[in-house]
């Protein structure tokens, strides 16, 4: 029997002259224990004077994770802060009750060609912390747990994977791990979350002995400890954790358990009441789908 209860190929989706492979939320799974979006950037190579630039937009209600492997983006917020992420660095905003920011490549790299490569997640906030003020910390490479043995390196970026636990604050039990296996290296996943999944960066991977396409999520069913066999170098993402506390409504950047408070957010942002972020000028008008 195989241990893939469902396999999501995502979609290519377009961030204004920068485009993402989504897998989260899809047609047959909305959520990964509390991961609600799950985009994979680039790889992308820009021209000099070019880059990315996600000008400020609002959030409630989620947190986003963002991972590196090539390249480098500034952030800039709302509550004032400005920092640059780099591969194997971990940024964790806080939405909470509401919070701006905007994503950039920094200017020092627009003066060169630059890549870009990386995951964007979206962690759903449990009801109790919905309308938890809003935050930002972001943790060097050096804070973060690792394993490296036998043809098997992880890192942990948030919650507990194979018993080792990141010092980045959650607010439900969740894991989220990077990944890397040598050729032929097998590494045992655990049942450690009820929710789990498995994203194929690139290389070749199978699961129990069943192949999973790169640029796919495998959500694997719960209960169940498994097999990890690179049949060929490669990197994953494995998330996961305990079930969403009730369904989420979804619109635009905004999430939360309840449909008023999304209507909300949309006049807030609409009439200028979301704070500004500091050193821009610029930000992205509420849609009219």
């Amino acid at each position: 029997m195989s241990a893939i209860d469902t396999l999501i190929r995502g979609r290519e989706r377009d961030l204004g002259g920068f485009s993402v492979h989504r897998v989260l939320p899809s047609g047959p799974r909305q959520m990964v224990g509390p991961f609600i979006f799950f985009d994979a950037m680039g790889p992308a190579t820009f021209a000099p004077n070019t880059g990315v630039d996600v000008r400020p937009h609002p959030h409630i209600g989620l947190a986003t994770v963002t991972w590196l492997f090539e390249g480098e983006l500034l952030h800039r917020d709302s509550l004032g802060f400005t920092q640059v992420i780099r591969p194997g660095e971990v940024n964790w905003m806080t939405a909470g009750s509401g919070i701006a920011h905007s994503e950039r490549t920094p200017p020092q790299n627009r003066q060169r060609p630059s890549r870009l490569h990386g995951i964007q997640s979206w962690v759903a906030l449990p009801k109790h912390a919905e309308e938890t003020a809003p935050g930002f910390h972001h943790y060097a490479a050096g804070d973060l747990p690792a394993l490296d043995a036998d043809g098997v390196k992880l890192r942990v970026i948030a919650g507990t994977l194979l018993g080792l636990t990141s010092p980045v604050r959650t607010f439900s039990a969740m894991g989220y791990g990077a990944l890397e296996l040598a050729a032929g290296a097998r590494c045992a996943l655990p049942a450690e979350h009820e929710e789990r999944a498995v994203y194929l960066v690139d290389g070749a991977l199978a699961i129990d002995g069943e192949a999973v396409p790169a640029g796919a999520c495998a959500t694997l069913l719960p209960g169940r400890a498994v097999e990890l066999q690179a049949t060929s170098a490669c990197r994953c993402m494995v998330l996961g954790g305990e079930p969403a506390d009730g369904p989420r409504h979804i619109w635009w950047n905004f999430v939360s358990s309840s449909e008023a408070r999304i209507e909300r957010a949309r006049q807030d942002w609409k009439l200028g009441r979301f704070a500004p972020v500091p050193g821009e000028s610029e930000f992205i008008p509420l849609p009219e789908f």
